[in-house]
C-alpha cells in the first residue's frame, strides 16, 4: 500500500460497523511500526475522543511491541553495548529518543573528564579525579527526594535532571570509566548495586557511588553480606554482565511502578524483563530493591 491507501485505511477506524474497525485495526497492527506516522497525523486531525483513544492505544501497542523486539534482538545480539540496553528501556516511555543523542552526550561527559585526567596515575588517584569530576564538575548526585520515581531508571531523565538511583549513576559513572580504559564494572550485591576498579595486575576495590564514590574492600563486602544473614556468593565480588545490569535496572523500574500503583505498566515491564531473563536468574525481585 502507498501512503495515501494507508491513510484511507486508518480513516476506517471511524467506521460506524464495529467488524470493519476490528479487522482495521488488525490489519494496522499486523504492519507494525511503520503505521505510527501515518497514525499520529490521524490523531491530530481528529475531532472524535473515541478515535483519538482507539489510536493512543493503537500506537502505544506498536511501540511497545518494538522495545520487546529491540530487547529480544540485543540480548541475543550478545548484550555488548550497555548504553543501547538502557536506551531500549528509556523508549518505553520516550519512544523518539535518540541513541546516537544519548551516546553524544555520553561522550561529552568523558571530554568533560578527560580534559582534568591523567592516564598514569595511580589507581587511587585515578578514581579520586573520577570522583571529583563526576561530582563536582558535572554535578551528579543521589535522587534522595524522589528515591522510587521510574524517572531514576531512564537514562535520559538522569543525563538530564544529574540526578538518578545507584545504578543508573553506577552506569554513567562506569561508561565514562571505560572511556578513559578504567577497568571498572559493574557488581550485583544485595539492595545495592555498586562498581570494582578491577586491574589484570591483582589490585582490586570498590566504588560506592550513590555515596559519593566511596571507596572500600572485600572485607566491608563480607560484613554487609553478613549482616543480612545471607551467603556470601561470588557474584557478591566479581564483575556482573551488561545484561545483568539491565535486568536490575529492569527490576527497579518494575518496584518504582508498584510503589505508584500502576499495575499495568508493572505487567508491561515484567514482560521487557522477561525478554532478557536467563534461566538462573531467579533471585527474588526484594535482593534488588531500588539500589
Amino acid at each position: 500500500m502507498n501512503d495515501n491507501e494507508l491513510k484511507a485505511l486508518i480513516s476506517l477506524l471511524d467506521d460506524e460497523d464495529r467488524e470493519v474497525v476490528e479487522h482495521v485495526e488488525q490489519q494496522i497492527r499486523q504492519m507494525g511500526g511503520q503505521m505510527i506516522p501515518l497514525l499520529e497525523s490521524e490523531w491530530e486531525g481528529s475531532f472524535n475522543p473515541e478515535l483519538q483513544k482507539r489510536i493512543e492505544e493503537i500506537i502505544h501497542d506498536l511501540q511497545y511491541e518494538s522495545v520487546l523486539d529491540r530487547m529480544r534482538d540485543w540480548k541475543n545480539g550478545g548484550a555488548m553495548d550497555l548504553l543501547e540496553g538502557l536506551w531500549i528501556i528509556a523508549t518505553y516511555q520516550y519512544p523518539d529518543l535518540s541513541l546516537d543523542k544519548l551516546k553524544q552526550e555520553v561522550e561529552q561527559l568523558f571530554y568533560d573528564v578527560w580534559v582534568d585526567f591523567k592516564a598514569d596515575m595511580h589507581p587511587d588517584e585515578q578514581i579520586k579525579a573520577m570522583n571529583s569530576a563526576f561530582f563536582s564538575k558535572l554535578k551528579f548526585a543521589p535522587n534522595t527526594k524522589h528515591f522510587h520515581s521510574p524517572a531514576n531508571s531512564m537514562i535520559n531523565q538522569v543525563l538530564e535532571s544529574r540526578r538518578g538511583n545507584p545504578i543508573t549513576l553506577c552506569v554513567l559513572y562506569m561508561l565514562i570509566a571505560k572511556r578513559l580504559n578504567l577497568p571498572v564494572y559493574g557488581v550485583n550485591l544485595p539492595n545495592l548495586f555498586v562498581l570494582t576498579y578491577k586491574n589484570s595486575s591483582g589490585v582490586q576495590f570498590y566504588i560506592n557511588v550513590f555515596n559519593r564514590g566511596l571507596v572500600f574492600t572485600t572485607k566491608d563486602i563480607d560484613q554487609y553480606i553478613d549482616q543480612l544473614n545471607i551467603k556470601r556468593l561470588d557474584t557478591f565480588y566479581q564483575p556482573c554482565t551488561n545484561a545483568d545490569i539491565v535486568r536490575r535496572v529492569l527490576r527497579n523500574l518494575t518496584l518504582a511502578f508498584e510503589k505508584n500503583g500502576d499495575a499495568e505498566r508493572v505487567r508491561e515491564v515484567e514482560q521487557i524483563l522477561n525478554t532478557v531473563r536467563d534461566d538462573g536468574d531467579g533471585l527474588p525481585l526484594s535482593d534488588y530493591t531500588q539500589r
